[in-house]
């Protein structure tokens, strides 16, 4: 039997006993059971089966089908429709008439926090209160789409679809903070009531309605019981049953639980992913954290996988533990950054390894492993430069950085300029004997000829410091040292008066001439310490430096023994004002008691100018004075120097403007004090790198003698204090 007309039975069986009934009434199941198929269901059956069983017609598919077998209802031959009206041209939209798809109800009484000139938070005043609306508002104001894309050429439509990503960033900041039955409701007026709406008027509200905040149930922390700290740790993460529960605080604490095992001896330690069960019938959310402390550790050796090069005796020097001391994450860390600061490794890793397990209470110990990948150690530098005062100046240098293991290195460098020529070496051990810590072996000979003196110096010199550097800066820093040189000077020039052979007039003529050389053998110690509290080596925005210069010495000069003291004390403080502006100032005095002037080599004295001392003035060229105005340098030496540093916000904040003023004064007398005093002012530019500032510093001096150049430009890396 065709599917056709197993159809047209069925609609003809079903349609008749349905056209018997009454329509006003809905008949019953049992209604529709004929009583013969009830006394007799087989013969029923076969009887309704041979009614269906009509013969099933051919159909055209080509012709249209006019009858359908077993369907009684008439086809209709002709179907009059009504006429389609002419449409109207379609009127302007109206954005007053768009469906925000979104409740547009906002509350008379609730508290307002506007986010922007078209982005509006209402808190309507329900109980309990929403405490965490201060923050809440800013970290909403930091995502939301409708203020980051505001723009005054947005349609209703744009505002509207960013309107509903905003109140689903609301919804979800709602269930960060606990509020898990909170609602948002949307609305988007005119600024204005009453007006026809707008786009460019168009305001965006939210009504924040939190709801019951949620709490912590139960906080399930895994094995961190079985920890021998475990009531520490346990302290350490601050999430206890009852506190109002907050996603992201979560991942803090979890953060302050992983920094408190690693900083109390677990260096193994495993922390898994938070889960978060959320039950809306109790209002409270279950914390599970599986926690597996496995076992507490003291620190044993430091071992290296290459011992000729930075052996495992010198990475334990180095090191900021001992054998003995409680595990802690951040030392091993400390240690990687502290060979890698050696500038001879290209990578490095640390692994702990068990030595011996934990037996109780007693805590087990851990190696350090050091892997540790060389880097190239030798080093071919140069640099040319010009200086208006100075001249040209070429310098190189070779070096090989670990040519005496560990980290005994070897410089030869050279200068060939217009007014300096050097060739010294230099022999230096980094991390000597303990961390930051340096001996310095020094020799070399150099002739100087500039505007004060002429030199011709052989040096020996030793020094052993302990260091404060860009990755380690230190509080407190020191050096001890010592040196003997001999050195022949003189001052510049001296004028003579010489007959001028003429007859006619008997008024000698004047000229110049060297000075007299005069030889120097001295001999001294030296002591240098530092205190700073700076935020930086080289652009410090607040504390202060202090660093007080000692160095006894004795001088034989013309078959006369003479004993001085040079010192120095320098002072510098930096406060910041506001985001833009860092106010700094510096003081420097120096004294040189115990001998008269001329037993003091000329290149030992004391002189002042040039970029770190009185800018506007050349190198050295502030001082006494002899005839024919020469600078011979002083005994004694003040400087005071300020500055403001203000970005600009140029080229993404790095650039800076610098005005200044600097003054400072040398006399002969050992007493330092503010007579003769040369002022210099200007204006500088700053641009910030990784690496420190690049300083351009143009100066003019505002009291300059005949001799000083009316502009001075200063380029350096740094500060200039």
């Amino acid at each position: 039997m065709g599917l056709r007309t197993l159809l047209g039975s069925a609609l003809a069986l079903a349609w008749q006993p349905l056209a018997a009934q009454d329509q006003s009434t809905t008949p019953a199941l049992e209604d529709l059971i004929p009583d013969s198929a009830v006394e007799n269901p087989e013969a029923w059956a076969q009887q309704s089966e041979a009614a269906a069983a009509v013969p099933e017609a051919a159909i055209d598919p080509d012709t249209p089908t006019d009858e359908l077998p077993g369907v009684t209802l008439a086809w209709p031959d002709t179907i009059d429709l009504p006429p389609l009206p002419e449409l109207a041209p379609e009127p302007e939209v109206q954005y007053a008439d768009l469906d925000l798809d979104g409740p547009q109800l906002a509350f008379a009484d609730a508290q307002i926090e506007r986010i922007s000139d078209d982005l509006v938070l209402g808190f309507p005043q329900v109980e309990p209160a929403f405490g965490e609306s201060p923050d809440f508002s800013a970290r909403f104001s930091a995502l939301s789409t409708v203020k980051q894309l505001d723009s005054d050429s947005d349609n209703l439509a744009q505002l509207g679809a960013r309107a509903r990503e905003d109140q689903q960033l609301l919804e979800n900041l709602l269930r960060v903070y606990g509020y898990y039955d909170g609602q948002v409701i949307r609305s988007i007026a005119n600024s204005e009531p009453g007006e026809a709406r707008r786009d460019t008027d168009s305001q965006v509200r939210f009504d924040v309605v939190p709801g019951i905040r949620y709490s912590y149930g139960t906080v399930d922390l895994g094995k961190l019981g079985t920890a021998p700290d475990a009531a520490a740790l346990r302290a350490a993460f601050e999430i206890q049953p009852g506190d109002f529960l907050q996603s992201d605080t979560i991942v803090q604490e979890r953060a302050d639980l992983d920094v408190a095992l690693g900083e109390t001896g677990y260096p193994f330690a495993s922390i898994a992913d938070p889960e978060l069960l959320i039950d809306h019938e109790r209002r409270q959310g279950d914390l599970t954290m599986l926690v597996d402390p496995r076992g507490k550790y003291n620190f044993s050796l430091v071992t290296s996988n290459d011992e000729t090069f930075l052996s495992s005796r010198h990475l334990s020097r180095i090191a900021r533990f001992a054998p003995g001391d409680v595990y802690q994450r951040s030392l091993e860390f400390d240690l990687r950054r502290a060979i890698l600061a050696t500038g001879l490794v290209s990578s490095v890793t640390l692994t702990p390894r068990e030595v011996t397990p934990p037996q109780g209470d007693q805590p087990g110990t851990v190696a350090m492993d050091v892997q540790l990948q060389r880097a190239k150690t030798r080093t071919l530098a140069g640099a040319i430069g010009y200086g208006t005062e100075e001249g040209f100046r070429v310098e190189a240098s070779w070096e090989h950085r670990n040519l005496f293991p560990p980290e005994g290195m070897l410089r030869v460098r050279g200068i060939a300029g217009t007014q300096e020529q050097l060739g010294g070496v230099t022999l230096r051990f980094n991390n000597f004997r303990a961390r930051d810590q340096v001996l310095t072996f020094d020799a070399y000979a150099s002739a100087q000829d500039n505007a004060a003196f002429d030199a011709n110096t052989v040096a020996l010199s030793a020094r052993f410091e302990r260091l404060s550097n860009f990755l380690f800066q230190k509080p407190f820093s020191w050096a001890l040292g010592a040196e003997v040189l001999y050195t022949d000077e003189r001052n510049r020039e001296i004028e003579i008066e010489v007959p001028d052979g003429d007859d006619e007039d008997d008024d000698p003529d004047t000229v110049r001439v060297p000075r007299p050389r005069q030889e120097y053998f001295i001999a001294g110690v030296q002591g240098r310490a530092t205190i700073d509290t700076s935020d930086s080596l080289l652009d410090p925005t607040r504390g202060f430096r202090l660093t007080g210069f000692v160095a006894p010495e004795a001088s034989r000069t013309q078959g006369q023994q003479y004993f001085y003291v040079r010192t120095q004390l320098d002072a510098s403080y930096y406060q910041q004002f506001g985001d833009q502006i860092v106010g700094a100032a510096r003081v420097r005095l120096a004294s040189i008691p115990g001998a008269p002037l001329e037993a003091i080599a000329p290149s030992r004295r004391l002189y002042a100018g040039g970029g770190g001392s009185v800018r506007g003035y050349g190198f050295q060229a502030i001082g006494p004075r002899d005839d024919i105005g020469q600078p011979i340098g002083g005994r004694s030496l003040s400087e005071i120097s300020i500055e403001a540093r203000i970005k600009t916000g140029f080229f993404g904040g790095a650039l800076s403007v610098v005005p200044f003023f600097d003054a400072g004064a040398v006399g002969v007398d050992p007493l330092p004090g503010l007579d003769a005093l040369k002022f210099g002012a200007g204006i500088g530019v700053r641009y910030a790198t990784s690496f420190g500032p690049l300083r351009l510093d143009v100066g003019v001096p505002l009291n300059p003698e005949p001799d000083d150049n009316f502009v001075a430009v200063y380029i350096s890396l740094g500060q200039a204090f």
